[in-house]
């Protein structure tokens, strides 16, 4: 064991430190980057995956909208043809012409509509009479027909009238004079119709009797407008 002091002003000298290897600084700096490179493509790809999957959902969501568009648009357009060809179906016209007793009360109407005479008034009594496209169903106060005809015999103008003018009071329907046979002779009864059915009405005299023209919806309305139109009789 050495007791000596050491001398005055002498520094110990330290033992130099080992130096790092240059290969395991290389190495571990190429982990780091290989790391982060990972790191990276893992982000990108994890990336990639929620883009193209907001993409498939967005392409997806276009895709039905415009499958939906064009099925609504092939739709409309048939819709348009069967209404076209429906309409085409209705020309020529036919004629409707009531007993000559009660007036000849004449007019046109669809090809495709039926008829059907539920009183003919041979043997006097009013006149009633039925018409709608194809078949005509069994008769009663609820059923929509395109049109009914009634030609009364034992009433007046006032009487007839006075069924519908309630309404009108209440707001249920609205009145309008309006010409048939060329003169404005006629009042037309729009809305809510006795029978609950939404439709048209208009009532005339032919002679001392009274006509009554009924269209019970409003579908058939520009058929009923035509055939108001054509309307004679003899007076």
């Amino acid at each position: 064991m050495n007791n000596n002091p050491a001398p005055a002003g002498y520094t110990p000298i330290e033992p130099p430190k080992p130096a790092k290897d240059p290969a395991a600084v290389s190495s571990v700096l190429k982990t780091a980057v290989i790391v982060i490179l990972v790191l990276l493509l893992i982000g990108a790809g994890l990336g990639a995956f929620y883009f193209y999957s907001e993409y498939s959902l967005l392409s997806s969501e276009v895709d039905a909208k415009v499958d939906a568009a064009v099925l609504d648009a092939v739709k409309a357009r048939e819709d348009e043809l069967e209404a076209e060809f429906a309409e085409r179906e209705k020309s020529p016209s036919s004629t409707f012409t009531g007993p000559s007793d009660y007036g000849s009360l004449s007019f046109k109407y669809p090809r495709t509509w039926s008829v059907y005479i539920a009183k003919d008034a041979s043997s006097g009594g009013n006149f009633e009479a039925y018409l709608h496209p194809g078949e005509v169903s069994p008769v009663s106060g609820g059923t929509i027909f395109a049109l009914r005809v009634t030609i009364e015999s034992n009433t007046n103008f006032e009487n007839v009238a006075n069924r519908y003018n309630r309404l009108v009071e209440n707001g249920e329907l609205k009145s309008s004079v309006i010409t048939v046979n060329g003169s404005d002779s006629a009042t037309r009864f729009d809305g809510t119709l006795p029978n609950k059915l939404v439709g048209s009405v208009v009532i005339f005299r032919i002679r001392d009797k009274v006509v009554t023209l009924e269209s019970d919806a409003e579908i058939y309305r520009a058929d009923f407008d035509s055939l108001l139109k054509t309307i004679t009789f003899s007076n």
